[in-house]
């Protein structure tokens, strides 16, 4: 769930054709009329809180990202209501290592580069 939901918050600009984004860079929030969904965004310095919501379903979820030096915490709440944290540390040319616990509480932990990830 916590990739699912980085790729969500780096394509917001890019929900459908007639979804629309207002704001500055900062605080923002995007409307996507074919789904339902909307997504409110706020950046202070290196980190980024995310709320979205559909009002024909319901249901809200959540991510919030901080970056400190090579490390990156993530954590959040998916639209059932679990919640799910992700660390990703930036090994250089070693690549990333990601680990966490995902919504269904199960740790996981690999390290990825440009020879793929184990």
């Amino acid at each position: 769930m916590g990739k699912l939901s980085i790729l969500l918050l780096s394509g917001l600009f890019m929900t459908g054709a007639n979804a629309g984004c207002f704001g500055s860079s900062n605080l923002y929030s995007c409307n996507d009329p074919q789904s339902g969904n909307n997504y409110q965004v706020n950046k202070f310095g290196s980190s980024t809180y995310m709320t979205g919501n559909n009002p024909r379903t319901g249901s809200t979820w959540s991510q919030n990202s901080s970056t400190y030096g090579n490390i990156t915490y993530q954590n959040g709440t998916s639209s059932d209501g679990s919640t799910w944290r992700q660390t990703i540390q930036d090994n250089g040319s070693m690549g990333r290592t990601y680990s966490g616990t995902d919504s269904q509480g199960n740790y996981y932990s690999k390290t990825c580069s440009q020879f793929g990830c184990y």
